[in-house]
C-alpha cells in the first residue's frame, strides 16, 4: 500500500549493524557463524545474509546490475562494520535515543507518507520487514547522525575571513549538480603494488563504461564507496557542496560526461555528471506586524489572559492608539517599547501559529485574540513585501559550503582513524573481482 516504506525499509535494514544482543548465541540454539569481530561485538552470518537478502529484494528484476555474491557480501559487510563502529563510538560518548524520541521519529516518518504508524507497521510486514528491526535500525541511524553532528560542531569552524576569501575568489559557483561516483579504494599505508592494482582496476572499470556498461551497474559491481549499492548516486548537491578535490573538474563537466580515474586520499575516483540545474534568485515574502501579548502564569490563568486581550482589542477598535496600548500592557519585552512593532520578518520567524494568523489577515487588519505557548495575543498586520535575499543567501551558502567541505573531509578522516584504531577481524575474506556480465 505504501511503497515508500518498503524502499526506506530496504535501505535501512540492508545496513543494520549487529548489536550486542544479536550476537548472543545461547546454549541449545544452533550456532551462527561469526563473520566479523568489531571490538567487543560480532557480526553474524545471519546478519550479513539478512542485509544481502534485503539488497537482493531491492534489486528484484535487476539482479544483473549487482556484482557476484562474494563481492556483494564484502561490500555489505564493510558497511555493517562502519555502522557498528560509529554506533559504538556514539554509545561510548553518551549519545542515546530514548523510546519516546524514537516514537516521535517513527510518527514523523509515517506522517510524511500520509499514513499512521499502524499503516507503516502493516506495510513493512507485508513487504517482509520486521517492525522491531526497523525501529532498532532507525535508532542506530539517529545515533550515527548525532555523532556526526557533534563531531562537526566540535571540529569544524568557519571564519568570516574564509567566507570573504571564497566569495572574492569567485570560487562559489551557484546552481546544483547531481553526481554519480565510483571509488576504487586504497587502504591506508598502501604499498606501491596495491596502488598500482587499484589504478589498473579503476582504468579497467572506465574502459568497461566506454564499452557500454552503464555507470550505475559499474558502481554497484565495482565501487567501494558508501553509495555503491545505490548505483553511486550522490544525489543533488550545490556546486559548493562538492568535495574540494573534485570542484574544478565538476565545474567543467556536461550532463552525461564521465571523468577519467582521479587519485584522491581514499583511492581512485570516477565521476559522472548526471544532471545540472541553475540557481534562481532568492525572493522571499516578508511581513510587518505589531502585537500585544498577555502572558499566562501561575497568577494569570489562560481565561484571564484571554479576557485582557479581548478588552485591549475592543479599545483599539474603539479608536485608542495600538502603539500606546502595547507600550503600557504588552508583556513582550522585545517589542513593547516599540509600540508592539515586530519589524519585518519571514512567515515562520515567530512560529507556526503566528504565521497562520498573519496569512489570514490583510494589510491593516486586526486579528481576533489567539493563543501561542507564550500566552494570548492580538496582532495587526501592517504590510507585506517581496525582498531579494540573494546576496544574503549567497553569503550563507558560502559559509555552509566551507563548513560542508571541511566536515566531509574531517569526518572521512575520523572514520578512517576509527577503523584503524578498532579491532576488526573480517573473516569473510576478499574475493577477486569478477568481470562484468555481457
Amino acid at each position: 500500500m505504501i511503497r515508500a516504506f518498503a524502499v526506506l525499509a530496504a535501505l535501512l535494514l540492508a545496513f543494520v549493524a549487529a548489536s550486542p544482543a544479536s550476537a548472543q548465541m545461547l546454549s541449545g540454539e544452533s550456532l551462527d557463524e561469526v563473520i566479523a569481530v568489531v571490538d567487543e561485538d560480532v557480526i553474524l552470518r545471519s546478519d550479513l545474509d539478512r542485509a544481502v537478502g534485503n539488497i537482493l529484494a531491492q534489486y528484484a528484476g535487476r539482479a544483473a546490475q549487482l556484482p557476484p555474491r562474494p563481492v556483494l557480501e564484502r561490500q555489505v559487510l564493510e558497511r555493517l562494520i562502519f555502522i557498528r563502529l560509529q554506533v559504538q563510538r556514539a554509545e561510548s560518548t553518551g549519545i542515546r535515543v530514548g523510546d519516546t524520541e524514537l516514537d516521535q521519529a517513527v510518527l514523523r516518518l509515517a506522517q510524511e507518507n500520509n499514513a499512521t504508524v499502524d499503516q507503516l507497521r502493516a506495510s513493512l510486514q507485508r513487504d517482509g520487514f520486521s517492525y522491531e528491526e526497523f525501529r532498532k535500525t532507525m535508532r542506530e541511524e539517529m545515533q550515527v547522525q548525532r555523532l556526526r553532528q557533534r563531531f562537526v560542531q566540535s571540529r569544524v569552524q568557519v571564519t568570516e575571513t574564509e567566507v570573504d576569501i571564497l566569495l572574492a575568489s569567485g570560487g562559489l559557483k551557484r546552481g546544483e549538480v547531481r553526481l554519480s561516483h565510483i571509488l576504487v579504494g586504497v587502504p591506508d599505508g598502501a604499498s606501491a603494488e596495491q596502488i598500482r592494482a587499484a589504478r589498473e582496476k579503476a582504468e579497467r572499470v572506465r574502459r568497461e563504461i566506454d564499452d557500454g556498461l552503464d555507470f550505475e551497474s559499474a558502481a554497484i559491481r565495482y565501487s567501494d564507496g558508501q553509495q555503491a549499492l545505490e548505483g553511486g548516486d550522490l544525489g543533488w548537491r550545490r556546486y559548493d557542496e562538492v568535495p574540494n578535490v573534485f570542484v574544478d573538474l565538476v565545474a567543467g563537466l556536461r550532463p552525461g560526461e564521465v571523468t577519467q580515474p582521479m587519485r584522491g586520499p581514499s583511492g581512485f575516483h570516477i565521476l559522472k555528471m548526471a544532471e545540472t540545474r541553475e540557481a534562481s534568485a532568492e525572493i522571499v515574502r516578508e511581513y510587518n506586524a505589531r502585537h500585544i501579548l498577555v502572558r499566562t502564569s501561575e497568577l494569570v490563568s489562560a481565561d484571564d489572559a484571554l479576557g485582557s486581550v479581548r478588552n485591549l482589542r475592543q479599545r483599539v477598535e474603539a479608536g485608542e492608539d495600538f502603539a500606546g496600548l502595547a507600550r503600557e500592557f504588552s508583556e513582550d519585552t522585545t517589542s513593547a517599547n516599540l509600540g508592539g512593532d515586530m519589524g519585518w520578518f519571514e512567515l515562520g520567524a515567530y512560529g507556526t501559529r503566528v504565521g497562520q494568523v498573519l496569512q489570514s489577515l490583510s494589510d491593516g487588519q486586526l486579528s481576533e485574540p489567539f493563543q501561542t505557548e507564550a500566552g494570548w495575543h492580538v496582532m495587526q498586520r501592517l504590510g507585506s513585501r517581496d525582498t531579494d535575499r540573494t546576496e544574503e543567501r549567497v553569503r550563507e551558502q558560502a559559509r555552509e559550503t566551507i563548513r560542508n567541505r571541511k566536515a566531509e573531509e574531517e569526518y572521512e578522516n575520523f572514520l578512517r582513524q576509527l577503523r584503524g584504531e578498532a579491532f576488526v577481524e573480517n573473516r569473510l575474506g576478499a574475493p577477486q573481482d569478477a568481470p562484468a556480465a555481457g
